[in-house]
């Protein structure tokens, strides 16, 4: 004998109330899921829909540098340009007792100046003879390059100094009547220029094997420290 699936009875007030067994919610419910085009919810994407990783960018592009960019500034003439070495040419050269007082010229600072009008570099430091008779150039000293590697740039009107120590209280005093001065290329050792004639602070320098350089330096008070306590 068949169970009919739902059953109905007369509630006290008149009205129908009906009961729904429990096998036919769940038939229902399978029937339901089973349906074609149903989903599990509305905000559920399909998988065809879903945005992927590699649509941001398409296969085999790289990323192009942003404008503007350069490779770096060889002197401020235009990123590819080259400044030349200074030659003697260029420069206007100068040399002062440090202190300007000083009885003894011992200190001295030489200066140059270029006088051309382009920009130049100066590298190292300058070659310096005292006196005509001199054999060698005058040491440098070491821990005085402000920036290792790098020359110094003149601009046109520009200046840059080297200290000068004329005796350093050494052995072998001799008189120079003179100063030599011979620019470096980039290559230390090197000479970039003919010599230049230093004029004189004073008539006669008494110097010894005692006397040193610095390098050049566009702050002629970095330089003059290494030497004025000397």
């Amino acid at each position: 004998m068949n169970t009919p699936a739902c059953q109905y009875r007369k509630s006290p007030r008149g009205w129908k109330t009906y009961v729904v067994g429990a096998a036919v919610v769940a038939a229902l419910l399978a029937s339901t899921a089973c349906e074609p085009g149903t989903s599990g919810g509305s905000d559920e994407t399909k998988p065809s829909d879903r945005p992927s990783a590699t649509n941001s960018a398409k296969p085999g592009e790289t990323a192009s540098p942003k404008p503007g960019g350069t490779s770096g500034n060889t002197g401020g003439n235009g990123g590819s340009s080259t400044i030349a070495a200074c030659t003697a040419d260029d420069l206007a050269v100068s040399a002062v007792k440090e202190p300007a007082d000083s009885k003894e010229a011992r200190h001295l600072l030489i200066t140059v100046q270029n006088a051309g009008a382009e920009k130049c570099n100066l590298y190292h430091y300058p070659l310096v003879q005292l006196g005509a008779d001199a054999q060698t150039t005058v040491p440098v000293i070491k821990d005085s390059n402000p920036d290792p590697g790098t020359p110094v740039t003149l601009a046109p009107g520009k200046e840059a100094h080297a200290a000068l120590l004329v005796s350093g209280g050494a052995r072998d005093e001799y008189e120079a009547k003179s100063i030599t001065l011979r620019l470096q290329g980039s290559k230390p050792g090197s000479r970039a220029s003919k010599p230049m004639d230093v004029p004189m602070p004073v008539n006669t320098l008494y110097a010894d094997d005692g006397q040193l350089v610095t390098y050049w330096t566009t702050a002629s008070g970095f330089a003059l420290d290494f030497i004025m306590s000397k």
